[in-house]
């Protein structure tokens, strides 16, 4: 198999869950906390480090760095690793990554208040719901707005976070922030003129949580847009079809 294709298949194979991962210890010993973080700080004090935390491989840890990349760290650490590390099971090779922002992701986004996200409702039964981080200026975005009238159709809510690719003070985040600065009843009926690319009769407001819903993003794995995250926390990058999200999420 080519590389390129051995590397779609690990993809796929982390997205559809192939296997169990083994499970990593619960927590990081604080005295292994401490001698990771002294001996990265010493080497690159210009970074900011998170919180310490295991993988799955005995006497490896990770850390991420902000905005930056996840680093796989020793006990000692002593070295480090960057890249994508994946547990073996019996089904496939899964992505260790996302697999340990599963978890994370469900208790971030269903952490923002409602108030901040702009909900495009199922009709009737809620069958299924997914966060989409997205960006006006997308074409990819755009198109996967308009399918969105047939996925609230097969009763799946939508629920959008804001996602500037061009960074916070852009004109896109100004252009994307006035589906949350508009009344809250013209919030849905602004977003799809956004999507649409018409204008809008809505002052900015500083108000808003657009620069909160990029940090988040990028905190989640968010590297491009749309990004749509399922309730389980599986991320899915990219355009989807409604009949091929229903049948992600077996409707």
């Amino acid at each position: 198999m080519k590389l390129r294709q051995l590397a779609g298949a690990l993809c796929f194979s982390a997205l559809m869950g192939l296997g169990a991962v083994v499970q990593a210890a619960e927590a990081v010993p604080a005295a292994v906390s401490t001698k990771i973080l002294a001996k990265l700080q010493a080497a690159r004090p210009d970074f900011m480090y998170g919180e310490i935390k295991p993988t799955a491989m005995d006497n490896i840890y990770q850390v991420q760095v902000e905005n930056g990349p996840l680093l796989y760290v020793s006990a000692d650490g002593g070295f480090i690793i960057t890249g994508t590390l994946y547990g073996v099971t019996a089904k496939g090779f899964v992505d260790l990554k996302e697999q340990s922002l599963k978890p994370e992701r469900v208790a971030k986004l269903n952490a923002v208040p409602e108030s901040d996200k702009v909900v495009f409702p199922a009709e009737g039964k809620t069958k299924a719901y997914i966060h989409v981080f997205t960006d006006v200026d997308c074409g990819y975005c755009r198109k996967l707005h308009r399918e969105v009238p047939a996925m609230n159709a097969k009763g799946i809510e939508v629920r959008y976070l804001a996602y500037p690719r061009a960074g916070i003070g852009s004109a896109s985040h100004k252009k994307i922030a006035a589906a949350w600065c508009a009344k809250d009843d013209e919030r849905l009926e602004t977003m799809t003129k956004l999507k649409n690319g018409q204008g809008v009769n809505v002052d900015y407001c500083q108000d808003n949580p657009v620069a909160d819903h990029f940090r988040l993003g990028g905190e989640l794995g968010v590297r491009g847009t749309p990004a749509i995250v399922l309730a389980d926390g599986t991320m899915l990058p990219g355009y989807l079809t409604a009949d091929q999200l229903a049948m992600q999420l077996g409707l």
